[in-house]
């Protein structure tokens, strides 16, 4: 069963496999091995191979693969560089998170460079005769391996620059991204804490106050640790969960019967930037910008906000059911529920505002919200009915004819399109 929160080691972990040259790193140093420990599998071979085999083949062959690999990685960075650059500009500066994280790309770029060093390793051992008889036959096998992933990588490749840095692949990623999320959020609406009501009611009175060293986003905390170190007569109340902002002095979390110097501090990461890991609301609102982008005079571009409003929808109302999951696992730690009028207010709150004036736009965003209206719980209902009222008064005030204004007030009233 997947754990609805991870240790704040795992989490750093995660981050740090995501990183692009850790995988590289990994593959070229797979590579380097198999170079040095190919006289190892001499013995192997048959003696025809031994006696029939020279350096100067495998040599030429590695030169060949060493200089088009340094070729081929130099371009594919470029491009990832130029892909990271059109999200930013086309997209949002936001997303450009999720190109760098990309398992294919970052695979790719490995396999390329691991192949580069191996044939560059390769190519000076054979040529200070380190390889003699079957070891050359060996490094040969090894080099006809590396080539064969070599060109399965390029054609994975060349399948994968058709999509990357497209404003459609990057609006399908932070979908992705932030559907992650939700469902954990679905299936553990308090990632496995106990319930906490919104407001300073909800925390005891005259609990310690565990303020934040720094300035930044928080982008994790670790649940299990924080209920361990609360004990067995401690509480949690956490004030300030995944993607809050903080300055330094302000509260991350209430607490009692713990010591007033308790060391809580270790169980939150902050940083610079939201994470998409333990925060659904930060791939809503990214969503919401590409959405605000493209609704921009500079862009002009209301069928990409159409279509961010679609996949917003497909968010809210998933295809398939999660089921929540009623226990408890950190019953010492307290956390609040996400509202749902918090999540279409992130949503479709930009869209609304930027897109009054564009009548198609409305009508995609009334339809979207009275869908929710019919098929989410109550709470949702609610939140959805309050975004309708909102997106219709940003209609009226914009929208220019009265038919259209007409046409939208149907909409946010009945949820019936005069003109369908």
């Amino acid at each position: 069963m997947k754990l609805p929160s991870v240790s704040k080691t795992v989490f750093r972990l995660r981050r740090l496999s995501r990183r692009l040259w850790i995988r590289t790193t990994l593959i070229a140093l797979l590579a380097l091995i198999s170079a040095l420990t190919s006289r190892l599998f001499a013995p192997l071979l048959p003696d025809a191979i031994a006696e029939n085999l020279g350096p100067g083949p495998v040599t030429r062959l590695l030169e060949i693969l060493a200089s088009s690999m340094l070729a081929v990685t130099t371009f594919s960075l470029s491009v990832m560089v130029s892909a990271r650059r059109s999200a930013s500009t086309q997209v949002t500066p936001r997303s450009y998170r999720l190109l760098l994280e990309d398992p294919t790309t970052q695979t790719v770029l490995a396999t390329f460079l691991g192949a580069f060093v191996f044939a560059l390793v390769s190519f000076v051992l054979v040529s200070t005769d380190y390889y003699a008889g079957a070891s050359v036959g060996v490094i040969l096998i090894f080099t006809l391996i590396v080539i064969a992933l070599v060109v399965i990588s390029m054609l994975r490749w060349i399948d994968h620059l058709t999509d990357l840095g497209s404003v459609a692949e990057t609006s399908r990623r932070v979908e992705e991204a932030a559907a992650r999320a939700l469902d954990d959020r679905r299936r553990w609406p308090s990632l496995g804490a106990m319930r906490m009501e919104t407001g300073d009611a909800a925390v005891p009175r005259g609990a310690s106050v565990l303020r934040s060293p720094q300035t930044g986003y928080v982008q994790h905390v670790d649940l299990e640790a924080l209920n361990e170190k609360a004990g067995p007569q401690g509480r949690v109340y956490i004030v300030a969960e995944a993607g809050s902002f903080v300055a330094r002095g302000d509260p991350l979390c209430r607490h009692v019967g713990l010591p007033a110097d308790a060391d809580l501090h270790t169980a939150f990461t902050l940083g610079d930037a939201r994470s998409y890991d333990q925060d659904p609301r930060f791939g809503i609102i990214v969503l919401g910008e590409i959405a605000q982008r493209a609704l921009s005079p500079g862009v002009n571009d209301p069928g990409t906000a159409i279509d961010v409003i679609t996949r917003l929808l497909r968010l809210f109302l998933p295809d398939r059911d999660v089921p929540e999951s009623d226990e408890v696992l950190f019953p010492r730690v307290h956390l609040a529920v996400l509202s749902p009028s918090v999540l279409l207010r992130d949503a479709f709150g930009p869209i609304a505002r930027d897109g009054a004036s564009n009548v198609e736009v409305q009508v995609r965003l009334q339809k979207a919200l009275q869908q929710l209206r019919r098929a989410g719980s109550p709470e949702m209902a609610a939140a959805a009915r309050d975004e309708a009222e909102r997106a219709l008064a940003f209609a009226r005030e914009a929208l220019t004819l009265d038919a259209d204004r007409e046409r939208i007030a149907a909409l946010a009233g009945r949820g019936e399109d005069p003109e369908d």
